[in-house]
């Protein structure tokens, strides 16, 4: 379930599984919509898997069931994920957040490089802005001055954990705002680790949530 109930300007939830009553709450309460999907992956359980082919699907996510690259050069990849971007301004997202877009740094069963990585998230952000839609660019951190022209904010997961935060100022010095989820035990149990950890990211203008890694509400901590 999705808890409505935070005094928070963006939410950012899953473009298939959250009920439209919910998106309907957050439109009420005045709330940003953005909204998530795998751009990098197939996820079996989605509606759309039958989508892709064969020939689309790559090696396996560690530790994601269900879960495989696809080839990120495939036409039929791009228009499921255009397929997708229509279906967020179709339910009213303000925004997405498009996953895994940072396959070449991985193992993913095709011959992807830093070029064909920086040509399909250009893609997104293109088909995104084509749309209404504004888009996040999620960790890829090795791109992020690159790809910062093209995308209105960034989402990112443990950058203070990797010590791969400062590279985010190429957004927050153009006003972008820096989304960033930590899931470091320790932040979450000794609180003045945490209020450490809180004051760099406030100092570097990082927009910094404590979650745990199933995300499902069991303990969270704004850093604002």
């Amino acid at each position: 379930a999705i808890n409505t109930a935070y005094a928070m300007t963006v939410y950012d939830i899953d473009l298939f599984d959250a009920p439209d009553a919910v998106l309907a709450t957050l439109r009420a309460q005045g709330r940003r919509i953005v909204c998530y999907f795998s751009a990098g992956s197939a996820e079996d359980w989605r509606p759309d898997f039958h989508r892709f082919k064969p020939a689309d699907l790559g090696k396996r996510l560690d530790g994601w069931p269900g879960e495989r690259w696809v080839d990120t050069r495939s036409a039929n990849v791009r228009a499921i994920m255009a397929s997708r971007l229509d279906q967020a301004a179709a339910r009213g997202c303000d925004g997405v957040e498009p996953d895994n877009v940072d396959a070449y740094t991985n193992k993913p069963g095709f011959p992807l490089t830093a070029t064909t990585q920086l040509d399909y998230n250009r893609f997104l952000a293109t088909e995104a802005h084509a749309r209404g839609l504004k888009v996040g660019l999620k960790n890829d951190v090795d791109q992020l001055k690159a790809l910062e022209p093209s995308f209105d904010f960034a989402v990112n997961e443990q950058c203070n954990q990797y010590n791969e935060c400062g590279g985010y100022s190429v957004f927050t010095d153009n006003g972008k705002p820096v989304f960033n989820a930590e899931y470091k035990k320790v932040w979450r149990t000794d609180a003045n680790a945490r209020a450490q950890m809180c004051a760099k990211a406030r100092a570097m203008d990082l927009r910094t949530l404590v979650l745990p890694l199933a995300l499902n509400d069991a303990f969270r901590y704004s850093c604002d």
